[in-house]
C-alpha cells in the first residue's frame, strides 16, 4: 500500500513527522507537503502560475503552493499509484464548520474529489495544554489501522480529531459522529478602523453526539465526510 502524507502547516512541522511515524509501519510513505504554513487557506488551488517542487530526499516533495495543490500534484504526477492521502496531524481541531476553512481537510477532500481514499487528522488543544506529539503519534497509530479498513464510497473521506489532554497511555474511545452545524460565537472588535477577531474556540456551542461534543468530551471523533 502507498500512502501520501501532507498537511497545511509545512513540511518541517512536528505534526507531519508524527503522522509519518504513525503510518510507516502500515505502508510505503511519501511526503508531499507545503513549503510554508498554509493554515486556513481552505480549498484554494493554483492554476495560473507554475508550482515549484523541491526534493530534499527521495521520499519528500516540498511544494510551494497550497495543501490542495499538494494533493493534486501527488495524485496526478508525483505518486500516481497512491492508495491513500492522509493530511495532518494538525495542531488544533478541525470540527464542525472549521472543515471549510481548513487546509488540512481540503487536502483530504481534494483526494476524494480525485477518487483517492483520504482522511484528515487533527489534534484538539485544550486550554493551558501543549500538544504531546509522541502521544498523538501513538493514538493515531492505534486508530489508523481500523480506519484504513473501513469502506469509503466515491466522494467520501474521513475527518478525525483527537481530544486533549492525552498521553500515550490514554485509553481513548473512538466514536463515529456527524459534523456539528452550530455557528461559532465570535465578534469583531473595532479600533481606529481596524477590526480584530475575538472568540474562544473552547466555548463553542454543540449538539449532543456531534463531532465537537465527542472530541471535547474526551473521545476520538470520526466523521464521514462528503465532497
Amino acid at each position: 500500500m502507498k500512502i501520501v502524507v501532507t498537511n497545511d502547516d509545512g513540511f518541517d512541522q512536528p505534526g507531519l513527522a508524527a503522522l509519518v511515524e504513525s503510518v510507516k509501519a502500515l505502508a510505503n510513505v511519501s511526503v508531499v507537503a507545503p513549503a510554508t504554513p498554509q493554515s486556513n487557506v481552505g480549498h484554494r488551488v493554483t492554476m495560473r502560475k507554475p508550482i515549484r517542487v523541491d526534493r530534499p530526499d527521495s521520499h519528500t516533495h516540498v511544494v510551494h503552493a497550497t495543501p490542495a495543490d499538494c494533493t493534486r500534484l501527488a495524485v496526478k504526477q508525483l505518486v500516481p499509484d497512491v492508495d491513500w492521502v492522509i493530511a495532518g496531524i494538525n495542531p488544533g481541531a478541525n470540527l464542525g464548520s472549521d472543515v471549510y476553512q481548513s487546509g488540512t481537510v481540503a487536502a483530504a477532500r481534494e483526494a476524494a474529489i480525485l477518487g483517492v481514499r483520504a482522511m484528515a487528522v487533527s489534534q484538539y488543544i485544550a486550554p493551558d495544554w501543549t500538544v504531546d506529539w509522541p502521544a498523538a503519534q501513538v493514538q493515531v497509530s492505534r486508530v489508523l489501522a481500523a480506519i484504513l479498513e473501513k469502506k469509503l464510497a466515491p466522494g467520501q473521506f474521513w475527518n478525525i480529531n483527537l481530544p486533549s489532554p492525552i498521553t500515550a497511555r490514554s485509553a481513548l474511545a473512538t466514536q463515529l459522529c456527524p459534523l456539528d452545524k452550530h455557528p461559532h460565537r465570535y465578534r469583531y472588535i473595532e479600533d481606529a478602523g481596524v477590526y480584530r477577531y475575538q472568540g474562544i474556540i473552547h466555548d463553542r456551542p454543540r449538539s449532543i453526539g456531534s463531532d465537537v461534543d465527542v472530541c471535547f468530551g474526551g473521545m476520538i471523533s470520526v466523521t464521514l465526510m462528503e465532497i
